[in-house]
């Protein structure tokens, strides 16, 4: 008796299975008796797709009728979507042209920015300024930076490097060189849900202040001594004009601010005297003057800029060899966060789109506060083709716009690097078309590598190239004297500027015969 229930206790699992496989079987011959008849389930599966319907018979699901049809027909379309995702085409765009925009990720690996000494973005969308509060990274929990960018409109390459706020700050590769200038990496848009801002993760390996024998900059102070080669005076000039930003609850239409003149408010000024100045000005000489814009950067290396101009020594060598003319050097300081306002002349769009236009007030107040508090103070000629203006990028921009505007007083132009490719290139056109005095002599310089992140001879490092020969051709029909240099591997910083200055000094201002 114990041998019969041993035998059937074995044989169960056996005929279970048995059971199971006839059923199948009477399905797959006798297709229209609907037992376990499935559609085929997946590309090439052919009549394998029965093999679903044995795993829904072994766990008890129903196998017939039209519900079960049903349900296998929406895993169907689930898995034919699914793979239909897999297979979408990739759609690669830059991340800084998405409408949702981006953010950014940075890792200190060297662990020194701290929130006294915090990571911010610098690059072409904000004029490359190293410390801009707009820009300043926020750190996360995990010990990295991070920040939100909104899409760039700008024309050209989304150019950018980190920075502890400053330039002699700023990001190093491992073996303590600056790197060249960062751009975004390529994304596939078809990966990102609707408004999904794609999360760009980078690295800085080392910072500025870990070089060997690294000594901290002294800050730009208007009031703090200054190493300058030979004579200089500081003179105060009020009425300058400032960034106002908007009150709460402003109309957004005025989310950009205002250009106003506070009470008291002043700059200073820093005007070069060549040697023997006071002797000459006694004696009733009268000295050619350059007003030049950006005058922080103009005889002393600080935080903000890598170098600096080095107009001081070159006058000053140059004046001493015979090579130029005794001149009256003025540095005009810009307004920091307002400088990108104050030195555009017109409505630009692209990545300039927000930023509303001041031109117009910076060039009054050159005229009617600058020009004749350098008059009553120095012995500066007067005659207009005695006298230039100029400045570099944006600088350069407002110095052709002063000249446009008071042909009576500025008669020459030093141009370096003219920005007539920040933002939208169809905008500079536009208002070069409309300009309507030009300067009877002019100085223009460019690098052929404006752009550092690019080779030289790329196409957009040409079209810089190419701006500058179209202005300079614009001023050669206006009837100007003009010289261009294109600097062969020069990029767009003070290095590059304060290496050409000797060119433009000596073609400006040349010694008398």
């Amino acid at each position: 008796m114990k041998k019969f229930f041993l035998t059937i206790f074995l044989m169960t699992p056996i005929l279970a299975v048995a059971s199971v496989l006839y059923i199948f079987a009477i399905g797959v011959n006798n297709p229209n008796k609907q037992i376990a008849h499935v559609p085929a389930v997946g590309a090439g599966a052919g009549k394998t797709g029965g093999a679903n319907a044995v795993g829904e018979l072994l766990f008890g699901h129903t196998a017939t009728g039209e519900a079960r049809e049903t349900r296998v027909a929406a895993a169907v379309e689930v898995t034919s979507a699914k793979a239909s995702d897999a297979q979408a085409e990739p759609n690669m765009v830059k991340p800084e042209s998405l409408p949702q925009g981006f953010i950014i990720v940075v890792e200190d690996k060297a662990k020194l920015a701290t929130q006294a000494s915090p990571i911010y973005l610098a690059g072409s969308f904000n004029g490359w300024v190293a410390g801009d509060l707009k820009h300043r990274l926020t750190p996360q929990s995990d010990m990295k930076w991070r920040i939100e960018m909104p899409q760039f409109n700008g024309g050209g390459e989304f150019n950018f490097k980190f920075t502890r706020g400053s330039w002699e700050l700023e990001e190093l590769q491992d073996d303590m060189t600056p790197p060249t200038n960062r751009k975004l990496p390529l994304i596939d848009a078809s990966k990102l849900a609707p408004g999904e801002k794609p999360i760009l993760e980078f690295s800085v390996p080392k910072w500025g202040d870990q070089r060997e024998n690294f000594k901290q900059k002294e800050a730009a102070n208007p009031y703090n001594p200054m190493q300058i080669t030979g004579t200089h005076r500081r003179v105060q000039v009020s009425g300058a004009p400032s960034f106002v930003p908007p009150n709460p609850g402003e109309a957004p239409g005025a989310a950009a601010g205002s250009i106003a003149t506070p009470a008291g408010a002043q700059r200073e000024l820093i005007v070069w005297l060549p040697a023997g100045y006071e002797q000459a000005a006694a004696a009733g000489k009268k000295f050619p003057v350059l007003f030049l814009h950006d005058g922080q950067n103009l005889f002393a290396e600080h935080p903000g800029i890598k170098s600096e101009w080095g107009v001081d020594e070159a006058a000053t060598e140059l004046i001493a060899s015979g090579k130029v003319e005794p001149l009256i050097i003025v540095g005009i300081p810009h307004a920091g966060p307002g400088r990108i306002r104050e030195y555009l002349p017109a409505r630009i769009g692209g990545a300039l789109e927000k930023a509303e236009p001041a031109g117009d007030a910076y060039v009054a107040w050159l005229a009617e506060e600058i020009v004749p508090k350098i008059r009553s103070l120095f012995a500066v000629e007067t005659d207009a083709s005695r006298v230039a203006i100029g400045g570099s990028s944006l600088g350069a921009v407002i110095a052709l716009h002063a000249v446009d505007k008071h042909p009576e007083l500025f008669g020459a132009a030093l141009l370096e690097s003219p920005a007539l490719r920040a933002g939208s290139p169809e905008s500079w056109q536009s208002w070069l078309n409309g300009v309507q005095h030009w300067p009877k002599k002019a100085f223009v310089g460019v690098g052929s590598r404006e752009l550092e992140n690019q080779h030289d001879g790329s196409p957009e490092n040409k079209a810089y190239v190419d701006a500058s020969a179209d202005l300079e051709q614009r001023l050669k029909k206006s009837g100007a004297a003009t010289k261009l240099v294109v600097d062969a591997g020069a990029v767009h910083n003070e290095g590059a500027w304060k290496k050409r200055f000797p060119g433009a000094l000596e073609y400006l201002f040349p010694a008398k015969k």
